[in-house]
């Protein structure tokens, strides 16, 4: 019972903790953490220890596959370029950086562990990064890079991590067994989720009550991970790839009154899922403090300071190399995107570096270290990892995430609004779309809805994210509309000619449309 008592008040603490955040415009995630840590020092207080294995599956697995299915798959082949370099080369660098400088403060430490420390506080944080960088305005490019960053780099992180974990449990580096394991790695991870998500249309298409769907899609996206963990991929790949290719090809096997009570109650468990994590962070300050000797206090937390300044620099030092040799490559050659969008500039690269928060995969990596080797030592230097992976975190998510929306406003970012002129000449499409659908009836419900729908045109080409097609009454004439209008949405976006943030606008004004036009509700 005591337990239930402190879970309810840490959901009452973190709704208020967020609302307080928002009301002073910076990210909850800070806050959230910030208040674990507070309370962690509290008499009484439950010494809530993290499972990383289940911290992982629990916390990372549903928010990632949330962050996945909106990320556009148009707009991360446009820039797969600063994604890989984000993903791979700023992992490696940050992982060699944190490396050489544990190396060189703990002279004994093995080359194995301190790699294994680099590649721990490496990767950015996927629920960190969304949480805090959906909260501010971005320029659509960079958003779009933030976000493919975030999906992946935990992938080659971990990569990294179990490679140098086994080093050290083995007491030997095997270099041939990398080619083969990353290839396993990442094509069976890719082959699982995709091959996943192509079963997962004909399942949910079974089921016409929301909670029953809810209750598949969590069972769903918990076994993907669980059965990805299980056979050696990464469980962070094969969501990704899951999750995208479901919201190309699953999401359209919804029906409208299934898709606006599900999309409301994932909203609702994802903001859930990150006030625990990060309020779990916080309070294992903790354990771990308690764990270290008196001796150790002072020479650890230097340690940890170093290394958290050590993070924050290695990527400044990457992003910032990578975005000068953009630049000059654009003053030569010129700029010649796939589609409009931003140049590369020097204050869009300050935000990309400043925008590294660490969070629950670097703990959860961290906790999941051995406790001891085959031979009975103990892993060397398990605590002082511990320590610095909850400073690293802790450390990135105050210092940078209570700084990054005061850097964007001061960097005036602005990009002329890339999706809003999809979302007006999609919506534009596809109302034509609608009307030709029903221009031939003849009958007066017809030219009725013609004219309805030339207005909503008419419309759609001064303000891009108004209609007030949902305040009408329906009958089947406008469904059938509403459902020619909806394959021209389709079609766009499987054309490449809209990204996914145009059409989900697009796919929510649909849904309300086909509800008010007398669709069965939930």
């Amino acid at each position: 019972m005591e337990t239930f008592e402190w879970i309810i008040l840490l959901l009452l603490g973190a709704a208020l903790l967020a609302t307080f955040a928002r009301k002073l415009g910076a990210p909850y995630p800070t806050f959230l953490a910030i208040g674990g840590a507070c309370l962690a020092f509290v008499p009484q207080t439950p010494e809530w220890a993290l499972d990383p294995h289940l911290a992982l599956t629990l916390f990372v697995a549903p928010v990632l596959l949330d962050a996945a299915y909106d990320t556009s798959l148009r707009d991360l082949r446009d820039n797969w370029v600063p994604v890989a370099n984000l993903v791979v080369v700023a992992v490696g660098v940050t992982t060699v950086a944190v490396a050489l400088v544990a190396h060189w403060l703990v002279k004994d430490m093995p080359w194995a562990v301190a790699i294994a420390l680099g590649a721990i506080v490496a990767p950015p944080d996927a629920a960190a990064a969304t949480a805090i960088v959906r909260q501010v305005k971005l320029p659509h490019r960079l958003m779009k890079i933030l976000e493919g960053e975030s999906l992946l780099n935990d992938a080659s992180a971990l990569l990294i991590y179990r490679l140098a974990v086994v080093a050290v449990v083995s007491g030997g580096f095997a270099v041939g067994g990398i080619g083969p394991t990353f290839l396993f790695s990442v094509l069976g991870s890719v082959v699982v989720g995709v091959g996943f998500a192509w079963v997962f249309p004909r399942i949910v298409s079974m089921f016409d009550d929301a909670p029953t769907s809810l209750i598949i899609q969590f069972a769903t996206t918990f076994g993907v991970w669980i059965f990805a963990e299980y056979i050696g991929l990464s469980g962070i790949l094969t969501i990704v790839c899951y999750a995208m290719t479901v919201a190309r090809r699953g999401g359209t096997a919804m029906s409208a009154k299934l898709r606006i009570p599900v999309y409301a109650v994932w909203e609702t468990v994802v903001f859930v899922l990150n006030a625990f994590a990060f309020v779990l962070i916080g309070m294992q300050l903790r354990p771990i403090w308690e764990r270290l000797d008196m001796s150790l206090r002072y020479e650890y937390s230097i340690a940890a300071a170093a290394i958290l300044l050590t993070v924050i620099i290695a990527r400044f030092g990457w992003v910032m190399t990578y975005n000068t040799a953009v630049r000059l490559k654009i003053r030569r050659f010129g700029f010649h995107p796939p589609r409009p969008m931003a140049r590369p500039t020097v204050r869009g690269g300050l935000v990309i570096s400043w925008a590294g928060m660490r969070g629950i995969v670097t703990l959860a990596a961290a906790f999941a270290l051995p406790e001891h080797l085959p031979d009975g030592a103990p892993f060397p230097y398990r605590d002082l990892i511990l320590f610095t992976a909850f400073c690293v975190v802790f450390g990135t998510l105050v210092i940078q995430g209570l700084t990054l929306k005061p850097l964007i406003r001061w960097m005036n970012l602005r990009d002329g609004d890339p999706v809003g002129q999809e979302v007006k000449w999609a919506r534009t499409e596809a109302y034509r779309a609608a009307i030709a659908e029903i221009r031939d009836e003849g009958d007066m419900q017809a030219k009725l809805l013609c004219k309805e729908y030339s207005a909503v045109v008419d419309l759609a080409e001064t303000s891009p994210l108004h209609s007030n097609t949902g305040e009408l009454p329906g009958n089947a004439l406008r469904r059938r509309a509403i459902a020619a209008a909806r394959r021209k949405m389709n079609e766009l976006r499987f054309d490449g000619a809209i990204g996914d943030d145009a059409f989900h606008v697009l796919e929510e004004e649909f849904d309300w449309a086909e509800l008010s036009a007398g669709a069965a509700r939930v």
